[in-house]
Order: structure tokens, then C-alpha cells, then sequence
């Protein structure tokens, strides 16, 4: 079995899809219609990225993701996208 490592993925909301890339693995960046296919496809993107790689492949850092609320009174009455 390959080595597995886990490495961070973002995934933002664009125009119409989402994008998604990893801070680890500078290029390897893909879109998909919904959250669920974009990670679905930067799985593939990554393994795909890492087949073609001739130098050593990154480290998997381990990073800590959270999601913070904050109150942000600028912006009240404004949607969020």
C-alpha cells in the first residue's frame, strides 16, 4: 500500500462552482459543481500531481482548521457570500 498522508484542502465558493486547492502542494488546484465533487476531484488531483512529481513528495504538515464566527458589525446587513 502507498504511503498516505493527510494534507489540508480549501475549498471556496466561485462563480457558479467551487474551487479547491492545498497550501502544501503549490499548482494543484481543481473545480467541481458541488463541495462534495470539488474534494472528490482534488483528491484525484493530488494523487494525480504526486505521480508526476521527480522531486521528493511534500511533507504533510500537520495544520489545525477551524472555523471562527466573529461578530463583524461593518458588515451588518450585508449578505455573505
Amino acid at each position: 500500500m502507498a504511503n498516505r498522508g493527510k494534507y489540508v484542502v480549501i475549498v471556496e465558493k466561485a462563480r457558479g462552482n467551487y474551487s479547491a486547492y492545498s497550501p502544501d502542494i503549490p499548482g494543484c488546484v481543481t473545480t467541481g459543481a458541488t463541495v462534495e465533487e470539488t474534494i472528490e476531484n482534488m483528491k484525484e488531483a493530488i494523487e494525480f500531481h504526486f505521480e508526476g512529481l521527480e522531486e521528493p513528495i511534500p511533507d504533510a504538515h500537520e495544520t489545525a482548521v477551524a472555523v471562527v464566527l466573529v461578530d463583524a458589525p461593518h458588515i451588518q446587513g450585508r449578505q455573505l457570500r
